[in-house]
């Protein structure tokens, strides 16, 4: 087992090859051993619960990071430590606090951040797997897999930047893709410095990375490159005269057209990067199996909706190489050729030849289907399913959880334990989109932190009352969409789990424990926002 005195990188688990980066910051080989005073050891129990099983590495500005078990609830974790505690861990822990309130696929899970004077320590979810930075390490990536990895990270970040906050700690080191393939950004910073933009263009640096194996941010390198953040490992990208970095189709072959000028506008500095929600959306849409036809990964992205649908939000955005715009000179490039052959061929030309017709501006460019937007769906209709209760009192102002105000929601009423006072199964909030929908995602937000929750769907929609309430429940546990939320620890539950060649009309919020409020426990569902096409 490495001791805390000689870090090592990877460690064999019986779940594979791991790499838990410390609280954002890349294991550097160059950087020599950080020596510690009172040094943790294999079997030591921290807070009575975090058994320590083996230390893994030590990151660049001290902190300790080692594989430990939860012994209450049984399951592996991975255990940050800075010595000394106090003021100078106050950065790290008010970024662990502030990461523990967002729950979502697509971040690693933070549960626990403490501060003991002599030394603090933060306990996240343990990944088993390795950093984007290792992955590609053994080679680039493929079209297909750099926007799947692009698209988990801008999921994470609109999560993030939903509840307000900013990462400012996106990079290879961070991003980390487990063993059954799972995406996941890890360890945000509050340190002030970033923002909601330079988070959403440091996902152009990930897509390009992710292409190419060299990072593109000469400007803005790896943050703490010149303390040792284990920049040296990344190469810089291949650059011109003036310090622009080549586009990826420049640097390696069989770059898709679409996601190379995605991944350049991202970068451009000039061009305003769109929200992070846009740029998941859109990655989202072209996050599809390779053997769908409708994207052309030879062209660029065709940012042109479906008739009477609004159009793009990325193009609205910045995008700035639009396929008809591409296809218009392409048409004025082919009159001219024509005309030259014609003008060159003068009377020679065979009257047994059919002549060619020129296209014209009514010529259709493409008969293609556009690609479906992805766009907040409408919710045409709520209500409160309260299936164990003959006292209707609780099932009325379902209507302001689609509102679009998060300040006037649904609240339960007061009870005196988290199951309902063992009065009933649950509550929850029904939707109807008004017609089938594909679905990407939903997000609830609620009042407090602390609740358990699910999503379910269904096709019953039974009257409201509590036997038509029993009629929707019992046919729609049946259908669970994800996993649920158990005492979530955020105010903010997204919901990805969607079968994608399936559409949805029906939704229940299945709310089974409630959280502590004031003297009682209830729950408020301040606000439901579903997204689709």
């Amino acid at each position: 087992m490495p001791s805390s005195a000689g870090p090592s990188i990877d460690t064999i688990t019986e779940g594979g090859r791991v790499t838990q980066v410390g609280e954002g910051q890349d294991a550097d080989e160059t950087t020599p051993p950080v020596m510690t005073f009172g040094a943790p050891t294999a079997g030591e129990i921290l807070a009575e619960r975090y058994e320590l099983v083996e230390h893994i590495n030590n990151d660049s500005a001290g902190r300790l990071v080692w594989r430990g078990v939860d012994v209450v609830l049984r399951r592996p974790v991975a255990v940050v430590l800075r010595y000394p505690g106090g003021e100078s861990a106050t950065e790290m822990l008010q970024a662990a606090v502030a990461a523990s309130r967002v729950i979502h696929p697509n971040l690693v899970g933070v549960y626990d951040a403490i501060d003991e004077a002599d030394r603090a320590y933060v306990v996240r979810e343990w990944v088993d797997g390795r950093s984007l930075r290792e992955l590609v390490a053994d080679g680039s990536m493929d079209g297909g897999r750099a926007t799947a990895v692009g698209n988990a990270v801008a999921s994470a970040l609109a999560a993030v930047h939903a509840t307000g906050m900013v990462h400012g700690n996106v990079h290879p080191g961070t991003v980390m893709i487990s063993d059954d393939g799972r995406v996941v950004l890890a360890d945000a910073r509050t340190d002030g410095a970033d923002t909601r933009e330079s988070d959403v263009r440091a996902v152009g640096g990930i897509l390009y990375f992710a292409l190419t194996g060299y990072w593109p941010h000469a400007e803005a390198p790896l943050r703490g490159a010149t303390a040792g953040h284990g920049r040296a490992a990344i190469p810089d990208a291949v650059r011109d005269a003036g310090g622009a970095a080549a586009a990826p189709r420049q640097v390696r072959a069989g770059v898709p057209a679409y996601l190379d000028d995605l991944t350049m506008d991202l970068l451009d500095a000039e061009i305003a990067p769109p929200s992070s929600d846009v740029l998941s959306a859109e990655l989202a849409r072209l996050d599809v199996p390779a053997d769908d036809d409708y994207l052309d990964n030879s062209g660029p992205l065709r940012f042109a909706a479906e008739p009477g649908d609004e159009p793009s939000p990325l193009a609205a955005a910045g995008g700035r190489k639009v396929a008809l715009g591409i296809a218009g000179l392409l048409a004025v490039a082919l009159v001219g050729l024509l005309i030259g052959i014609n003008t060159l061929g003068g009377d020679d030309e065979d009257p047994q030849t059919s002549p060619v017709a020129a296209p014209t501006s009514s010529t259709p460019v493409s008969e293609e289907p556009a690609a479906p937007v992805t766009r907040n769906l409408k919710i045409s209709a709520a209500r409160i399913i309260d299936p164990d209760s003959r006292n209707r009192s609780e099932v009325r102002d379902a209507e302001k959880v689609f509102d679009g105000d998060r300040d006037e929601g649904w609240s339960t009423e007061t009870y005196p334990r988290s199951n309902f006072g063992n009065l009933k199964r649950g509550m929850g909030v029904w939707i109807d989109l008004g017609a089938e929908r594909t679905v990407k995602s939903v997000q609830v937000n609620l009042s407090v932190p602390g609740a358990s929750a699910e999503l379910l769907t269904g096709t019953v929609n039974a009257p409201s009352t509590s036997t038509g309430d029993d009629q929707v429940l019992t046919a729609y546990l049946k259908n669970r969409i994800g996993q649920p939320f158990e005492a979530h620890d955020g105010t903010t539950m997204a919901f990805n789990g969607f079968d994608a060649d399936q559409k949805y009309r029906y939704l229940l919020f299945w709310i089974t424990d409630l959280p502590q409020s004031g003297n009682g426990f209830k729950l408020g569902v301040q606000e439901i926002t579903v997204q689709g096409s």
